[in-house]
């Protein structure tokens, strides 16, 4: 993946995030084994709490639901706050470096 934002609501293949070079995944960990499945080398896992990243994982489950009927995605709206600390949001580290460097140039401008 090199843009975009992805969400996975169930398990993944090994090798996750290989050659990951830009984007944002946000994975359900539901088993707690996704580490293990993931290609750290490229990226970062970080827990979801910022309000931003937790207004769109919400906004694209939801979507997901809307357009599917999903049952899987009903259960997680249903459960939010006891599922949303199984998230794992999947950060290219030199993609979260850009990131963090355009948001220091916007401020000085302003």
């Amino acid at each position: 993946m090199t843009g975009g934002v992805v969400v996975v609501l169930g398990q993944t293949g090994r090798n996750f995030a290989a050659g990951m070079s830009g984007g944002v995944a946000y994975v359900l960990n539901e088993l707690d084994k996704f580490q293990s499945r993931c290609n750290l080398g490229m990226v970062e896992l970080e827990k979801v709490t910022t309000a931003g990243d937790k207004k769109t994982l919400h906004q694209m489950i939801t979507s997901h639901f809307m357009h599917t009927g999903s049952r899987n995605a009903k259960r997680i709206l249903d459960s939010w706050e006891s599922m949303l600390p199984k998230f794992e949001k999947v950060m290219p580290v030199d993609y979260k470096r850009v990131l963090e460097e355009r948001k220091k140039k916007a401020a000085a401008i302003k």
